[in-house]
């Protein structure tokens, strides 16, 4: 932990479980679209749940090289047209029109989901108020970023959300973490990367950066400088090695 001025928070298994998350989409998408687009929110429901596993190929495909912004938006479109057909109603018909509803549905959604884990919040606020810079690192875009940490009090604590978005680049190399890192300014060696995933936190060493794994069971030998089951557990181990 000597000398690091910067840490880098990924989202989804670090601050957000992803299984509660999953169940406040089903139950807020309805909400949202009934009202503009007809239906009703049981319908919506369960074409958000059928819907998402149907195109998870494309979503779990990545980019593959194309441009990351045109292929998300690509991406939002799917996902809209295909809950509008399994509802059996009428998505707008322009791709942009499209693309602009769904964001409107992510930005509502975000806001209202409610997934942090235990200790995560106070985590935050503790480590915010270590005078510690704090970004994301997470393979969402910044507009839900921004819905989830907003919901959960906690915007304000952060400079910059970084998903892919803002670095035209998918999390899936170490390339992420460059271009991150450069965007932000900030130095690798100063930088701690917080992960739930082996491959990403290997990916944030090799340029540079120091790196803390989320596991409450760690593979033997991973490759982190640090080991903890939970974000809760961060702020004591800062100032515990300060």
């Amino acid at each position: 932990m000597q000398g690091i001025s910067a840490i880098f928070l990924d989202d989804g298994g670090v601050m957000n479980d992803n299984a509660l998350r999953s169940a406040g989409w089903q139950r807020l998408v309805g909400e949202f679209f009934v009202p503009i687009l007809g239906g009703d929110q049981a319908a919506w429901a369960e074409a958000n749940r059928v819907v998402f596993e149907r195109i998870l190929e494309f979503l779990t495909a990545g980019p593959q090289g194309q441009d990351y912004i045109k292929w998300w938006d690509d991406y939002q479109a799917l996902w809209l047209r295909e809950m509008a057909a399994f509802v059996g109603v009428a998505a707008p018909k322009d791709y942009a029109q499209c693309v602009e509803l769904a964001d409107e549905a992510a930005v509502y959604i975000t806001q209202r989901v409610r997934a942090a884990y235990p200790g995560a919040t106070d985590a935050v606020h503790a480590i915010h108020g270590m005078g510690i810079e704090l970004f994301t690192a997470s393979g969402e875009r910044s507009l839900e970023l921004d819905g989830y940490l907003t919901g959960m009090g906690i915007r304000s604590c952060f400079r910059t959300l970084y998903g892919p978005d803002l670095v035209n680049q998918a999390k899936d190399g170490p390339e992420y973490y460059s271009r991150l890192f450069w965007h932000a300014n900030v130095e690798p060696k100063s930088a701690l990367v917080v992960d739930d995933n082996v491959l990403a936190v290997a990916w944030a060493r090799i340029v540079g950066a120091k790196t803390c794994l989320i596991s409450a069971s760690p593979p033997e030998h991973a490759p982190v400088d640090l080991v903890i089951p939970s974000l809760a557990e961060l702020p004591s181990v800062i100032k515990d090695h300060r």
